[in-house]
């Protein structure tokens, strides 16, 4: 029996965007599970730093459990850790040896490209989160009235932010340049976020300024979401502001070589 004439007949073009978007973000989550370093960025440092501060009285961090400032901060670092080191130093060196001159080659728009990482970092950020808490939780941590909505709606635009600057730099530095350069932010967004040191044991000219990184906007808005089961307005205010200026400038400067 003959087979209708249009049976075999080619379908040539490219997968529906949602689908490039999911294996692209299945790709990256493999990457960056399978990377010791990566992992010890996420998750290690978190929480020796979480742990250490919480039982050495290294900082005045103030009246109440010292547990109960550092948790939301340290959730805050683990954010900045998976969406913006981890990312830019990984992107950088992806970008160096090619892999990005390939995903240039097939489909992936390069919007794909950050929607894709951005998906990839909130699953990773999704575990650290359940895992710093339970951590948190045996240090003594009992937030009084989290409001989850509003932390997740903090958690999604620190991610835009921080993935965008990532992004951002990976895309236009050299690889060195960028380990060094993300490095280099990492250090100054913990340390002058709020993260392990409260903002108001800097001066008040110094720390008005210091608000206004988003490190010290996410730490704060957590503080406010898991202490007092508020949405901090002025936190998604200055996230929101720095995720669209970091991600209009990585989708218009990013370079795939």
């Amino acid at each position: 029996m003959s087979q209708p004439a249009d049976t075999f007949t080619p379908g040539p073009g490219s997968a529906p965007a949602h689908r490039l978007v999911l294996a692209h973000a299945r790709f990256e989550l493999l990457q960056l599970v399978r990377n010791g370093e990566q992992v010890l960025l996420t998750v290690g440092i978190p929480t020796l730093l979480l742990v250490l501060f919480s039982r050495l009285d290294i900082v005045n961090l103030g009246p109440g459990p010292r547990v109960a400032f550092l948790a939301p901060g340290i959730l805050a670092l683990a954010v900045l850790s998976t969406a913006f080191t981890s990312q830019a130093i990984g992107t950088g060196f992806e970008r160096r040896y090619g892999v990005l001159k390939w995903l240039g080659a097939t489909p992936l728009p390069r919007w794909g490209l950050l929607a894709g990482k951005t998906a990839a970092v909130l699953v990773v950020e999704a575990a650290q989160l359940v895992a710093l808490s339970v951590v948190a939780l045996a240090l003594g941590w009992r937030p009084a009235d989290p409001a989850w909505g509003a932390v997740i709606v903090l958690v999604v635009l620190a991610t835009a932010a921080f993935s965008g600057l990532a992004l951002l730099m990976a895309g236009t530095l050299r690889a060195e340049a960028t380990l060094a350069a993300a490095n280099l932010v990492y250090l100054l967004l913990l340390l002058g976020g709020g993260i392990v040191i409260p903002l108001s044991r800097f001066p008040t000219g110094v720390a008005s300024v210091l608000r206004w990184l988003p490190s010290a906007a996410l730490a704060d808005g957590l503080r406010a979401a898991m202490g007092a089961g508020q949405l901090h307005w002025a936190s998604v205010a200055i996230l929101t502001t720095w995720a669209v200026v970091a991600v209009a400038g990585a989708a218009r400067w990013f370079r795939w070589e």
